[in-house]
């Protein structure tokens, strides 16, 4: 039996790897706030975006009220950033592309879709975030689970897509397949994000404790994607 403590790698059990700590300083923090920070700053011009195709005035102030949440969001990660002494444009740069390429290949074509997607993509992402916050110092595990509160957007999406898929069958068969696709794109993305960074690939693998384990977080992803997919109505 082997551990390693508290040093940013997994601990060794009985010759199996579990979860351990990531130290403070390290190096998959800055890049944990830098991904979490363009993901806030994207989500508030999508949904700023989203917003035309509002149906009603009431809606459109929900989605105002969501992206000023994520604008707050995002200074409280370039305040944290600024903490450690550094500035927030040069962090977020490297995930810009394949957050921009995520949302450039779920561009919803319909109010509905723009509801699923804030309701499930979001979620997805806070899922994974949520993952490895028990394996976070403490301070950290609290800015990252301060930027991923919740909006206040669940009970206006879930009972206008409840509603609307109750009454019309074709348009539940066309909002579940969308809701596969924003699965897929997610991973898809998120997969290529640990690729290219391998500061955020080890702070996932401590997190996670090795390979399997993050093959594991993938799957209680997908799992809880479902439950998502269920409060909708889309089963």
């Amino acid at each position: 039996m082997e551990s390693t403590g508290v040093s940013g790698r997994t601990q060794q059990v009985d010759g199996a790897s579990a979860p351990g700590v990531v130290s403070a300083d390290h190096p998959g923090v800055v890049s944990l706030f830098g991904v979490l920070a363009y993901g806030e700053i994207s989500a508030f011009y999508r949904l700023v975006e989203d917003a035309a195709m509002a149906p009603t005035l009431r809606d459109r102030i929900a989605m105002a009220s969501m992206a000023a949440a994520e604008m707050n969001h995002f200074e409280v990660l370039e305040a944290a950033l600024r903490d450690r002494g550094r500035d927030v444009l040069s962090v977020t740069e490297p995930f810009a592309a394949a957050l921009d390429a995520y949302h450039a290949s779920t561009l919803p074509s319909t109010w509905m879709e723009v509801l699923v997607k804030t309701y499930v993509a979001d979620g997805l992402a806070a899922d994974f975030y949520r993952e490895i916050a028990h394996s976070l110092p403490a301070e950290v595990a609290a800015t990252v689970r301060e930027v991923l509160a919740e909006t206040g957007h669940s009970e206006f999406v879930v009972s206008e897509v409840v509603a609307r898929v109750a009454e019309d069958a074709a348009a539940k068969d066309r909002l579940m397949l969308w809701g596969r696709r924003l699965l897929g794109e997610a991973i898809t993305q998120a997969q290529f994000v640990l690729a290219q960074r391998e500061e955020l690939t080890e702070l996932v693998m401590t997190a996670s404790g090795d390979f399997t384990g993050i093959v594991a977080l993938f799957d209680r992803m997908q799992v809880r994607h479902s439950e998502r997919m269920a409060t909708l109505g889309l089963v």
